[in-house]
């Protein structure tokens, strides 16, 4: 059943930015009849006011926020079935049952883009399309197994993009498996593919991975996709004869790709330090908001929006603004945490029972694809561009990506050995500090056989 595009759609947000993320995203997907409320009081009375067909709330808002206005709506009889989508930073598995248990229709975590938005409008008003979803059955041609691998356009899985490049050239040859890479447009679609098994692996941000597990998800840590990688880049408005860091950062926005995320965690590490207290609006006193946002937006959105003081990124996003004068370096990741990891390879547990020789091949093929990255940047820029945006729509070109491989303390894929207290030190900040996630059994979570095999250890 198709949506009808003239529903009025009421969407809350207090961040203007996403307020007009919302208008744009909505429109691009067909909607034109939309509303615009700044909290959950506003939404109330718009709700009574206007009437609309469906709301779309954040959920971290001051004054009434997004949860505790979607339950004022149940508690009315005139709008206990009133659809309700949160889209929302609050990306956590947790966090998405209290939703449900709430009496939402649907969850978007952010960063959406009008795809999803479109999707998630689609299932509330036609739950029948998205049910009785069948797992895929798994096709093994001449003894080798279709292994299906996602990834998002940045330079940290560019150790898959080394492997495919290879395999392309007949430079190796897998003998358990056929490689499929899938370039997914953001992280939610590859926390689903996961979560409904229709990857068997992909490159994903070490938080998400650990947070899928919490909540038992059958996939399992197998290998690092990289260590370091991250940038903080700082809005050119800040003009050190005036502002001290802390003055510059007070009462500002700082974005960031996905609030489970290790960007997430070193932003905040950096913020608290200067005596700032980060954070998601809400009943919390914060004095720095953290935006969730698409990657590739972060450097119009702070070059348009003067109280964007800040985002923390992959590569090449950062270089690229720092070369344009979007913005300035704050500081390099790894400068903060040298070797640390980001990204993982998380492979579903099944397609390890079911065919070891191919997880321990893929494995070991992209502990040797990460050395060959490290050996000849100029290549490795040659086989990104390719990879990473083979339309060239991102408008990368190799003398940029072989800057930001050839950079002091750069991201590394030479090591990509799991150490369980790194994964640790993650999920202990982002839980005991932040507030954030489960704590997990990383004993159970990070299968090392294949890395033990193929990094010798």
């Amino acid at each position: 059943m198709a949506v009808d595009p003239k529903i009025k759609i009421l969407v809350t947000d207090d961040s203007g930015t996403m307020r007009m993320m919302f208008k744009q995203m909505l429109n691009k997907a067909g909607f034109e009849n939309i509303v615009m409320a700044v909290n959950g009081d506003d939404g109330i009375e718009k709700v009574k006011a206007e009437e609309p067909d469906l709301v779309i709330s954040d959920w971290n808002m001051p004054q009434k926020d997004g949860l505790e206005f979607l339950q004022w709506l149940r508690s009315q009889e005139a709008y206990r079935a009133l659809p309700f989508i949160m889209a929302t930073a609050q990306a956590d598995k947790g966090q998405q049952i209290i939703i449900m248990e709430a009496g939402g229709n649907g969850h978007v975590p952010k960063p959406f883009d009008s795809k999803q938005i479109k999707d998630a409008i689609e299932k509330v008003f036609a739950p029948e399309a998205g049910a009785g979803v069948v797992k895929k059955e798994r096709r093994v041609v001449d003894g080798k197994v279709e292994l299906n691998v996602a990834h998002i356009q940045i330079t940290d899985h560019l150790a898959l993009g080394a492997l495919k490049h290879r395999i392309d050239l007949g430079e190796v040859t897998p003998k358990h498996f056929v490689l499929n890479t899938d370039r997914k447009p953001g992280w939610n679609p590859i926390q689903e593919g996961l979560e409904s098994a229709e990857l068997d692996a992909a490159f994903v941000l070490a938080p998400i991975a650990m947070d899928l597990f919490a909540y038992d998800s059958p996939i399992r840590l197998v290998l690092l996709a990289h260590k370091n990688g991250s940038t903080f880049v700082r809005s050119r408005h800040y003009d050190p004869r005036f502002d001290s860091l802390q003055s510059f950062y007070k009462y500002k926005v700082v974005d960031i790709p996905h609030k489970m995320s290790v960007h997430h965690m070193l932003a905040h590490q950096f913020l608290k330090e200067l005596g700032l207290k980060p954070g998601v609006p809400g009943k919390k006193a914060i004095n720095v908001r953290f935006e969730v946002v698409p990657p590739i937006k972060m450097p119009g959105i702070m070059k348009e929006n003067e109280d964007v003081a800040g985002f923390m990124v992959a590569e090449p996003i950062a270089t690229k603004a720092i070369a344009t004068e979007v913005g300035n370096l704050e500081f390099v990741s790894s400068t903060r945490w040298e070797n640390h990891p980001c990204c993982v390879v998380a492979m579903q547990q099944d397609f390890i029972e079911n065919y070891p020789e191919a997880a321990q091949e893929f494995v070991s093929m992209i502990v040797e694809s990460g050395k060959y990255v490290e050996e000849d940047k100029a290549r490795a820029a040659d086989i990104a561009v390719k990879f990473l945006d083979p339309e060239g729509k991102m408008g990368l070109n190799p003398a940029v990506l072989q800057k930001v491989f050839s950079q002091p303390q750069a991201i590394r894929m030479d090591d990509l050995y799991p150490v369980n207290e790194d994964l640790d030190k993650i999920q202990r900040y982002m839980h005991d500090v932040m507030g954030i996630g489960k704590i997990i059994d990383l004993e159970k979570f990070v299968d090392k056989r294949f890395a033990d095999v193929a990094c010798n250890r």
